[in-house]
């Protein structure tokens, strides 16, 4: 949809484009609602791109002594798992036991026992420390008890997003990139009224009616919105990953381990043909309308981690081919530690304004039922829900016998009832992987065709995940990425020319590895 083409008043606005704001969108065009989402730069350019592109189950809240709050993970994880197969996967987890630091065998095997006993099934088990030297080779053995197992789930963050976002607009909502919130109207009563947006490509701005504007902004929620908690503001945390082939060193599982510097978790984990290891959890102090990089001292405390872990693994920073970094919104005193503060979302209302801050990825749809609850008494009273029959899978037909399971899991995991459309357009060139990934050339046109590509970034870094996969960002296949492109995209030489440069120096200042650069 163009930004000429929105309607002058919605019953609801979200502003956001992450998980929490598609997961309020969707659900809110279900309920029946005239909704329409704003993102001020790409969908899940944020946060909800960068993530450790896992669905947990919690565990680390039983720690905490949060039993409810692992056990409605728990339960959104498994709602996931049966919704969004091919796109929200299960996941082995093996966690190493030693004598001398880290949690002992005993605390984890009761932690894990509640845990299961959450889930319903039992959903770990024990390794002997002959197991684990099999099962992680070149795993240190100095003070090697034994090691647990438990099972989670993957997801790809951006797709999730994408997924969300799309079917909602198929179901009737409106959804706009790189759109702008500049300000919002309230009326004598101080109730909102109306939403000041701008086109951030052309420049042109206008106002929008609404009664209830829902700021599902992240790290930037106090922007529209101060925090009415007396000494309690958002502090971003930034989270970093290293990405690394995965011939350096398959997995069918993610390594979770402790760090000896500080006892936090980090994990070394399979995702789309790579291996990341991450995440880090530290202050970032940089410019928010900047994107976010790994330090030199994120990339050395990641890489001392590991080398503790598996000092036979022989792996460097000259091995790793891109790295990431998100940005956690937390609401803070700033009184404690990083790593350990609440992880749990807040709600704010103001006469129409609401704001949703904080949360998990895996408890999105939770958070977006409580900010439709706090916005509820400024909605219209009479709704139809939408019944989902637009969004429901299509039947697969022939053509379907061109291309393998997994790949008809991938597409419709990904893709939701698109997918069975990439399918119908079988192109035996188009439907092979690119490069070593998991990704397909059919992907890149389909997104170049339907998703809303504003830039060359947001093709190759969200829609496809290319440009972490593969060294230098995929530089040497942004001719036949044209060559794909060029019929839907519309762009002449010029901005083809100026996209690419773009990308090129986007990557190389805050994707590539550290060692190679630092703003």
């Amino acid at each position: 949809m163009k930004f000429s083409d929105i309607n002058k008043e919605y019953d609801m606005i979200v502003v956001g484009g992450g998980i929490n704001g598609a997961g309020i969108f969707f659900e809110a065009v279900k309920k029946g609602y005239h909704v329409l989402l704003l993102e001020a730069k790409d969908f899940a350019w944020g946060t909800s791109s960068r993530s450790s592109k896992m669905v947990h189950g919690g565990l680390r809240y039983l720690k905490q002594g949060k039993f409810l709050l692992t056990k409605a993970a728990v339960k959104e994880r498994e709602r996931l798992l049966k919704q969004y197969p091919g796109l929200v996967n299960p996941l082995q987890f093996i966690m190493p036991v030693f004598d001398d630091y880290g949690p002992s065998r005993s605390s984890m095997k009761i932690g894990l026992s509640i845990y299961s006993f959450m889930a319903g099934e039992k959903q770990h088990k024990s390794y002997t420390k002959t197991e684990v030297m099999e099962k992680i080779p070149g795993i240190r053995k100095e003070n090697l008890v034994s090691a647990v197992g438990f099972k989670d789930a993957q997801v790809d963050d951006a797709r999730l997003v994408l997924r969300l976002i799309y079917e909602g607009c198929l179901l009737g909502g409106t959804a706009l990139n790189y759109t702008k919130v500049t300000g919002i109207e309230r009326d004598r009563k101080g109730h909102l009224a109306a939403v000041n947006v701008m086109d951030e490509t052309s420049g042109a701005s206008f106002e929008i009616k609404t009664k209830v504007l829902i700021n599902a902004t992240g790290a930037f929620a106090e922007t529209l919105h101060p925090s009415p908690m007396k000494g309690f503001h958002i502090r971003p945390l930034r989270g970093s990953h290293l990405i690394f082939p995965k011939s350096i060193f398959p997995l069918d599982r993610v390594i979770s381990f402790i760090h000896p510097q500080d006892l936090r978790p980090v994990f070394l984990f399979p995702w789309e043909g790579s291996v990341l290891l991450g995440t880090t959890d530290v202050d970032h102090d940089h410019d928010m309308e900047m994107e976010p990089f790994v330090t030199m001292k994120e990339a050395h405390y990641l890489m001392d981690g590991l080398n503790y872990i598996l000092p036979n693994l022989d792996l460097s920073l000259n091995d790793c081919i891109s790295s990431i970094a998100g940005v956690r919104p937390v609401l803070s005193k700033k009184k404690m530690a990083a790593s350990r503060e609440s992880r749990e979302h807040v709600v704010w209302k103001e006469k129409g304004l609401i704001t949703v801050t904080g949360g998990k990825l895996t408890t999105f749809r939770m958070l977006a039922n409580d900010a439709l609850k706090a916005a509820k008494s400024h909605l219209p009273k009479q709704t139809v829900p939408n019944s989902g029959q637009k969004i429901k899978d299509q039947p697969c037909d022939e053509t379907c016998k061109n291309v393998s399971k997994n790949v008809r899991e991938r597409l419709s995991g990904r893709y939701g009832s698109f997918g069975y459309q990439m399918i119908r357009q079988y192109d035996e060139q188009l439907f092979s992987p690119i490069e070593n990934t998991k990704s397909l050339w059919a992907e890149i046109r389909y997104a170049a065709e339907h998703e809303n590509i504003c830039h060359l970034s947001d093709l190759l870094l969200r829609r496809v995940r290319i440009g972490l996969l593969l060294p230098e960002g995929g530089k040497k296949l942004l001719d036949r990425v044209e060559t794909l492109c060029k019929p839907y995209l519309l762009w002449d030489n010029k901005k083809w020319n100026m996209e690419r440069k773009a990308y090129i120096k986007l990557w190389e200042t805050y994707y590539s590895p550290p060692k190679k650069r630092e703003p």
